[in-house]
């Protein structure tokens, strides 16, 4: 029988999980191919401050750490657990973490419900233990948990750039993925949780926690299902920061692949849809979307309409923000008059002073500025592609604006501007399509 959903969190147990003083890894091992290996390498090098505690029955140290052969040796109390032991031996593994005083516990193994009946009766076994200790436990099958801000990567790859998203994820390589994406643009996230098989710890309690976390602005989350609609809906009433959904399993078969991958019941695509809309849920149809409006959401200033002026140095840019645009239901309005008039000394003779305005190849940061400055206070936001090599972009612009930046085309010298504009927490997006789309969002609810 499946577990009645617990009670509100007790925050102690968020506390050990995301900001512990002492972790166990049970399972670490000496052999780098190993994900008990690797797992604790991360740890060791993510700049984690408090005691970090190997436990291997066969290993006397890993990576010049003492090893523990087990939980009840451990010198002092770990309130958090990571464990990469068989699943048969999870049940038992969590007992004893309990008798040691864990309260948080990342379950990385695989083999439970996943995988059929008997591991469905593993997982159980798994839950029921954990209840009965006051442990949280995350996952099973799941790909960890990374938390810059306390230097905690109990996961992989390992990343640490700290940053304003936060991303829980059913799957562990979509989460890394939109982790990694945030690290190379140097934006980072606030912290990041897989999720797998949800037995305990599910997208409901981490929306509880992030709409309490200082250094989160926005969520992105992906899911299969949703665990139990009343307790997620309710946590989303009580988050007042955007939440951005990627919901898969979408067509029938995508669902019978959501059942086989973290056996989630996927369910019907336009009841989610209703749910979405009346919760004031951004909805993402692909990764990159939920990648972008999450951007969106933690690093621009909600405009006060859907009025935009899309400047760039490129024409055909222009069409395709333009056709993005209405697509996603912006308005690309006309120049008024006056704006016109004041635009015409500053523009080149053959520029055409229209929505979109092409300032054409002969383009520089200085007009750029100038023009947008101009724009800036007949629009709600303006749309900046900067379609050429453009040295001194990232000074046109300011952080935390309604504008939508765009790069593309201008090879190094873009790439170089770029890192200028994420550095000050200026995020950029890649295509025209992308940046209006991600801009869209601030403006649906």
């Amino acid at each position: 029988m499946p577990h009645p959903d617990p009670p509100r969190r007790d925050p102690a147990v968020f506390e050990a999980l995301f900001r512990p003083k002492a972790v166990a890894v049970v399972g670490a091992s000496t052999q780098p191919e190993k994900l008990g290996y690797q797992v604790f390498r991360n740890l060791t090098e993510a700049g984690f401050a408090g005691p970090l505690h190997p436990v291997n029955p066969k290993a006397d140290a890993i990576l010049g750490r003492k090893a523990y052969p087990s939980v009840a040796d451990l010198p002092e109390p770990a309130d958090l657990a990571v464990i990469i032991v068989p699943a048969r031996l999870v049940p038992e593994t969590i007992r004893a973490c309990g008798r040691k005083g864990t309260r948080a516990a990342i379950v990385i193994s695989g083999g439970f419900s996943e995988s059929g009946p008997e591991g469905e009766r593993l997982q159980q076994d798994a839950v029921a233990a954990a209840r009965e200790a006051g442990i949280a436990l995350v996952g099973p099958n799941c790909q960890g948990v990374n938390h810059p801000y306390h230097g905690l990567c109990a996961s992989w790859p390992l990343l640490t750039t700290r940053g304003c998203m936060a991303i829980a994820s059913q799957s562990g390589t979509v989460g890394a993925a939109l982790m990694d994406w945030a690290a190379q643009e140097e934006l980072g996230v606030s912290a990041f949780v897989s999720m797998g098989n949800r037995a305990d710890v599910d997208e409901s309690d981490l929306l509880d926690y992030f709409a309490a976390d200082p250094n989160t602005r926005a969520i992105a989350l992906y899911i299969e299902g949703i665990k139990s609609v009343p307790r997620f809906l309710r946590a989303v009433a009580g988050c007042s920061k955007p939440l951005v959904v990627l919901k898969a399993g979408r067509t029938p078969k995508g669902r019978k692949a959501a059942e086989s991958h973290t056996r989630s019941l996927a369910g019907r695509d336009e009841v989610y849809e209703g749910a979405f809309r009346q919760y004031r849920i951004h909805r993402a149809a692909t990764l990159e979307e939920l990648y972008d409006a999450a951007k969106a959401l933690a690093y621009l200033t909600r405009p006060a309409g859907k009025r935009i002026c899309i400047i760039t140095s490129s024409g055909g840019s222009g069409i395709l923000a333009t056709d993005a645009a209405e697509n996603a239901g912006l308005d690309v309005a006309p120049l008024p008059e006056a704006l016109r008039a004041a635009l015409k000394p500053v523009l080149p003779a053959h520029c055409t002073v229209a929505n979109p305005l092409d300032l054409t190849g002969d383009a520089t940061a200085a007009m750029y500025r100038q023009v947008a400055e101009a724009a800036a206070p007949h629009f709600d936001s303006l749309v900046v592609i900067f379609g050429d090599p453009i040295p001194g972009a990232s000074e046109v612009i300011p952080a935390a604006s309604p504008h939508a930046v765009i790069c593309l085309g201008g090879a190094d010298v873009e790439r170089e501007e770029r890192a200028r504009m994420h550095r000050k927490g200026l995020p950029t997006f890649p295509t025209p399509e992308r940046g209006v789309l991600a801009l869209s969002h601030l403006t649906r609810f």
